[in-house]
């Protein structure tokens, strides 16, 4: 979303089959224990192959997380701390995400290891999946997998290191790296950092707002039980979810699994008056995609169009901050089609803000001649049933899309003019 003040927002070798699982919820009647294999795994003998360690080990760290999920759950930070190894740099991280995963609300939280730990040097390493959620007991469940560190204390394995969830899985989740504050609400979770507490009321007010005009937009009926929001600081935008946005960015939804998505809000330089309008575009985000995200690409119009409907909260055309730099691009010789909307990564502001211009004044219009239900309508044909334009327009409106497209860009020349 672009608003007046530069504002945008936009939408991660095992020897055997064997799985090592951890399933523990928060308020459930049970807890299922670790199970690493269907038969029993011996303790190596001296002359033992390196696998019969990597598989005893791996059940032994199935043993040690299943404790460690137990006593996330049930709030006990000692027990939680009592996998790693003391004055190891785990203590201080598994620390950190006990505090932040406790005042997130955890709920749901399932480990697996799928991988046999590798030896380096006197350690042994192995990936680990933590499935989980938040807020709701038995909610869908969300994966990232990190990287941990052990060594072998006369066969009690010991954390040692545990490292970030990688970029190419949307990590590290700000629970990972950083000591959270939060704020929780009816319909929204709002998390920051210290530096950032003043604004953390702020935020959970117009997040509990936006989350009434955000369920509007859930094509599939189902509209989040809870939006969950990450405010940034200048470093955390940098680190979080592999940071590395285009410039002009100031906020963005992010699918973590589940069906879910964390709205990340860019905190620089972003000034109470447009906050409202921020939350409403990225929670719409949230609300009506598919939960697996969406590639935009030649519909980037669409999905971007309905997120800045429901940001411009009702107001008229004529008051929407964007018109100034689509009626620049229109000056310029702009004739659609409305699929080439999307601006690249290097554009200027004014480019960025125009292209957000094209998508919402095309979305108003489907609006205003057909109604917001058969524009949502369409929406969920394109976005969800990843049908054609040409196939969703004849169903949702009855006309075919390459006139109703010409439409759209002669109403948004006209709107701009």
């Amino acid at each position: 979303m672009w608003v007046a003040l530069g504002v945008v927002g936009t939408v991660l070798s095992c020897a055997v089959p064997i799985v090592a699982i951890v399933s523990l919820r928060d308020r459930a009647p049970e807890a299922a224990a670790a199970s690493a294999s269907p038969v029993a795994v011996e303790s190596p003998e001296p002359g033992d192959p390196e696998q019969v360690t990597q598989l005893w080990l791996r059940e032994r760290i199935a043993e040690a997380l299943t404790q460690q999920a137990g006593a996330l759950l049930r709030g006990d930070e000692r027990g939680f701390l009592a996998v790693a190894e003391p004055k190891s740099t785990a203590v201080s991280a598994l620390r950190r995400q006990f505090r932040s995963l406790r005042a997130l609300k955890v709920t749901t939280w399932r480990v697996r290891i799928t991988d046999i730990p590798d030896r380096v040097g006197s350690r042994w390493q192995v990936a680990v999946t933590y499935e989980h959620c938040f807020v709701e007991p038995g909610c869908l469940t969300g994966p990232v997998s990190i990287e941990t560190t052990w060594v072998d204390r006369a066969g009690v394995p010991r954390m040692v290191a545990v490292e970030s969830s990688p970029k190419a899985q949307d990590g590290p989740r700000p629970w990972e790296t950083s000591d959270l504050v939060v704020a929780v609400g009816k319909r929204a979770v709002v998390a920051t950092t210290a530096v950032q507490k003043a604004r953390l009321a702020e935020v959970l007010r117009e997040a509990e707002r936006a989350a009434e005009v955000a369920d509007r937009y859930a094509v599939d009926g189902t509209p989040p039980r809870h939006y969950q929001i990450f405010y940034a600081g200048e470093a955390e935008w940098r680190r979080w979810y592999g940071g590395d946005r285009p410039e002009w960015t100031a906020g963005y939804a992010v699918p973590v699994g589940g069906g879910h998505f964390d709205v990340v809000l860019n905190g620089k330089d972003l000034h109470s008056s447009v906050l409202d309008d921020l939350l409403r575009h990225e929670m719409t985000h949230a609300a009506s995609l598919p939960g697996g995200g969406y590639r935009t690409g030649e519909n980037w119009w669409l999905v971007e169009g309905v997120a800045d409907l429901a940001a411009a909260g009702g107001r008229p055309v004529s008051r929407y901050e964007s018109l100034g730099d689509v009626r620049r691009l229109v000056s310029g010789g702009w004739h659609g089609p409305l699929s080439t909307a999307e601006p690249g990564e290097r554009a200027t502001d004014w480019q960025v803000s125009a292209a957000y211009g094209v998508g919402y004044l095309a979305v108003r219009h489907l609006v205003d001649r057909f109604g917001e239900q058969a524009m949502l309508d369409f929406f969920k044909a394109v976005v969800h049933e990843r049908k054609s334009p040409e196939e969703a327009s004849e169903g949702a409106f009855g006309e075919p899309w390459q006139s109703l497209q010409d439409d759209c860009v002669s109403y948004v020349r006209s709107a701009a003019s």
